[in-house]
């Protein structure tokens, strides 16, 4: 079989991903959200922008003649997620995520668990403290009922509206990061509190070691529930599936 592949994509796994299947000779398009205004550029086509939800989304995979999907965007990118297992399945397209494992708590490690982003907020209604926030720019006005910290805030592109906090720092930088940079940042801005996704992987699990080793807390959100779907955590286990399925990876 001859695969047309759509990959969602925004994450080191989907760039991970495309790369491997551009190797292979495989045919398909990286599809980006927009919500990053530099994204990394691909080796295969890309497009960026929405669906137009799960009727856009089956129209489009109809369209193009999207023979799989694989969905690596971010593990908080849950409407997208969701919105491709209904639209695969409406359309009858094979669907796998591309996944990263969450983090789970080690020795050392200062955890306090929260469902959501407004959980986060409500975590921080507390003294003042200086909190390095990572949960990126569409979140960052969620906190303005918190103006009492001061906020490191590293950020992939720079923040469209000034962040709603009187005292903060924006730190411009793509990842990976490492835990020696992580812990030096830390000291520098004399970091009291780390709040993050539990996004997994390995690339930006830099600042979690780094609090771990100061031990400092760290107030971690939950990933948000997905439907039940097939998952990969490599891409060797994406070549798998596509292979099992008649593709012709030429090997």
């Amino acid at each position: 079989m001859r695969a047309n592949l759509l990959i969602l994509g925004g994450t080191t796994e989907a760039t991970a991903f495309a790369n491997a299947a551009a190797e292979r000779g495989l045919t398909g398009t990286v599809s980006f959200a927009g919500r990053v205004d530099r994204p990394k550029r691909q080796p295969l086509p890309q497009r960026i922008g929405g669906f137009g939800g799960v009727e856009g989304l089956v129209d489009h995979l109809k369209a193009e003649k999207i023979t799989h999907v694989v969905d690596a965007t971010h593990p908080f990118a849950a409407q997208m997620s969701g919105n491709a297992v209904e639209a695969c399945g409406q359309a009858d397209v094979p669907l796998i995520a591309l996944t990263r494992a969450p983090w789970s708590e080690q020795d050392g490690d200062r955890w306090t668990h929260v469902p959501d982003i407004t959980g986060a907020v409500a975590a921080l209604d507390q003294p003042a403290k200086r909190v390095m926030l990572a949960v990126g720019r569409m979140h960052l006005a969620e906190f303005a009922p918190n103006p009492q910290h001061f906020y490191l805030l590293r950020l992939v592109d720079p923040p469209k509206d000034l962040p709603p906090f009187p005292d903060h720092h924006v730190l411009v930088s793509r990842g990976p990061f490492t835990e020696a940079d992580d812990r030096a940042l830390m000291k520098e801005h004399r970091i009291d509190l780390v709040a993050s996704k539990n996004a997994g992987g390995t690339g930006a699990y830099a600042k979690i070691a780094a609090a771990r080793s100061l031990g400092l807390p760290v107030v971690m959100i939950d990933r948000p529930a997905v439907p039940e779907r097939q998952e990969a955590h490599s891409v060797g286990e994406v070549m798998d599936w596509l292979r099992h399925s008649g593709v012709d990876l030429g090997v």
